[in-house]
């Protein structure tokens, strides 16, 4: 199940053949740990993000597993080399059917 989310993402949309490239994400999501009680002393349910993918043009660059211990609104950076031009897909899902893609095109000169 697709789920809306809030994100900001910087990345180039154009590099030159070789380049080291940075890209930067950030997606909206409380991470609540399972651990809080609420105000009538129930547990808040767990909700979290457990996994974030980057393909560019279908191939994974970069791949982390979140825990509880990681911060609400996860920020992820990583560098990838730019071959050749594509798509870059950064995937989100999580527990509860959470699920978000952004894809970006890089055009490689």
């Amino acid at each position: 199940m697709a789920t809306a989310a809030r994100t900001f993402i910087k990345a180039p949309t154009q590099a030159r053949r070789g380049e080291v490239v940075a890209i930067q994400a950030t997606i909206g999501h409380p991470m609540e740990t399972g651990l809080r009680s609420d105000s009538a002393g129930q547990n808040v349910p767990r909700s979290i993000i457990r996994r974030f993918e980057a393909r560019f043009a279908g191939e994974l660059v970069f791949a982390a597993d979140l825990h509880t211990a990681i911060a609400a609104n996860p920020y992820l950076a990583f560098h990838m080399r730019a071959l050749e031009s594509g798509t870059l897909e950064l995937r989100w899902s999580g527990e509860h059917g959470f699920s978000h893609v952004e894809q970006l095109a890089l055009a490689v000169t």
